[in-house]
């Protein structure tokens, strides 16, 4: 299944949120330095879809706020 997340950085609680139907708000602690955040986001988005890390992969938007990550 593919998603779209936008991610909101640096904040001091971790949630997913569903906007719409395959949308979501992610917000995550970790800050966009050396693929940290990105790294966060699909242990926040696996554990959320109680899926393993590996069957998160980020499809679209590497370096942007705005991703497309595909689940399962």
């Amino acid at each position: 299944m593919k998603i779209s997340v936008k991610v909101i950085l640096n904040n001091s609680n971790e949630k997913v949120e569903e906007i719409s139907v395959n949308s979501f708000k992610v917000w995550i602690r970790a800050k966009p330095i050396d693929g940290e955040a990105n790294k966060r986001l699909v242990a926040v988005l696996a554990e959320y879809f109680d899926v393993s890390k590996s069957e998160v992969n980020i499809v679209l938007g590497e370096s942007s706020k705005n991703k497309v990550v595909e689940v399962g």
